[in-house]
């Protein structure tokens, strides 16, 4: 099969989205698929000196963030699908370049698929004029590009119950991104113990994501902050970068702990895998997930959750099982607790690792990939085959035009109807 895969995040950047593309597409190529990439120009993208990444010109660093915003060339995009004639589209996102994707599977006859891999409700904070309504909008524009898919994936169960909740019509399927399970089941922490100057001795609460706004980091510093204090031997090590960095520092430095504050950075590869394999509790606080890879990476690496029931969260983390979910609701302290017990019931402890590591394969990379190839091959298969190779003129004006009715009532759609709750809550 030729698959071209549409996303609005891709490496180098560093995030779920990011990684779930990259994972499926290299996993996809061994399988011996075409895979072509459309994908905005990031500050650091480095050099690709073949096809199967297309580049597309993005204002960087939108509005403070680390995101890139693909600026509307569409002729790049087009003329680089007609020299590679995929088979099916698939769209990791439901505006901006997944506007792109949606024009192209119409204008030329393809299947498309879309991941909702966001709550992107949790994110208008990094656009201008962030409300309630705006947030609606968002929800019912995710919504309504969902329907216009031939086929939706979710990451987990419970983001494909809100999307039914929501009025997603298409048909949904359950399929969580893969991890490399060899690779973070053999991590060594005591090389990243050494690395980062943290004795054999010392108990480490780690975390490993994006430092975003909407990863709820000032509770989870807050949390592990409270540990820290109450607890000689413990540090906290936190692995990635981000707006919410100073605001962690601030938390520790406030709470006189700052010394037992470890940021490692972005880190990737064996050095990821050792971090995971250093860690004695992974804490997580995010409200925004709808799958947490990093959990199920934690898993791979023997390392018990601790984290807030969320999208995606009990799909990973069993309570009492392989780690603890704690209510949406709970506080700061009441997370600190929960660290601190488990800390102290050493034989639980050792019982969440056991289970930990029995989690995780069902999280492999291999396996999610074959279900997947399944998802496109039933796809095509259902009556959605290309055939415009015989196509006149008349006919792709036609179908341009269809898409970009279908794009407007959309917007359209979801304009209004977040405008009409938002006054009958006034």
């Amino acid at each position: 099969m030729k698959i071209s895969m549409f996303t609005n995040t891709y490496l180098p950047h560093v995030g779920g989205v990011a990684r779930s593309v990259s994972t499926f597409a290299d996993e996809l190529r061994n399988r011996g698929h075409r895979v072509q990439v459309i994908a905005p120009t990031f500050a650091d993208t480095p050099a690709e000196d073949d096809k199967t990444v297309v580049r597309v010109p993005a204002i960087q660093h939108f509005n403070g963030s680390d995101f890139s915003v693909r600026i509307p060339l569409p002729g790049i995009i087009s003329e680089a699908l007609s020299d590679f004639a995929p088979d099916i589209i698939h769209s990791h996102h439901p505006f901006l370049l997944g506007d792109a994707a949606l024009r192209l599977a119409r204008t030329m006859e393809l299947p498309l698929v879309f991941t909702h891999h966001t709550l992107y409700e949790q994110y208008t904070h990094y656009v201008p004029l962030d409300s309630p309504a705006l947030k609606r909008f968002v929800i019912e524009l995710a919504t309504g590009y969902a329907n216009l898919c031939n086929r939706v994936v979710a990451p987990s169960s419970s983001v494909k119950d809100l999307l039914l909740k929501r009025g997603v019509k298409s048909t949904i399927t359950v399929l969580a991104t893969g991890i490399d399970i060899d690779l973070f089941s053999r991590g060594y922490g005591r090389r990243c113990r050494q690395r980062h100057g943290i004795s054999d001795q010392t108990i480490i609460i780690g975390h490993v994501g994006r430092l975003a706004r909407e990863k709820n980091l000032p509770y989870l510093a807050k949390a592990v902050a409270t540990v820290v204090q109450q607890r000689e031997g413990v540090c906290f090590l936190v692995v990635g970068s981000g707006d919410a960095e100073q605001e962690i520092k601030t938390i520790f430095n406030e709470r006189g702990c700052v010394e037992r504050l470890v940021m490692a950075g972005r880190l990737t590869g064996e050095q990821l895998a050792d971090a995971y394999a250093a860690m004695d509790l992974f804490a997580f606080a995010s409200r925004s997930e709808t799958q947490g890879l990093v959990l199920a990476e934690a898993m791979a690496a023997s390392t018990p959750v601790v984290a807030l029931k969320a999208s995606g969260v009990e799909d990973v983390v069993r309570h009492h099982v392989n780690g603890l979910v704690l209510g949406a609701d709970s506080s700061s302290d009441a997370f600190a607790g929960a660290l601190s017990a488990l800390l102290d019931d050493s034989d639980q402890l050792a019982s969440l690792r056991r289970a930990a590591r029995t989690t995780a394969p069902q999280f492999s990379k291999e396996s999610c990939t074959d279900r997947l190839v399944d998802l496109y091959r039933e796809t095509i298969g259902n009556g959605h085959r290309p055939h415009h190779t015989d196509r006149d003129f008349f006919d792709s004006v036609r179908l341009a035009i269809r898409a970009e009715w279908e794009l407007f009532q959309e917007k359209t759609k979801a304009a209004l109807t977040s405008l009409v709750e938002s006054e009958d809550q006034a």
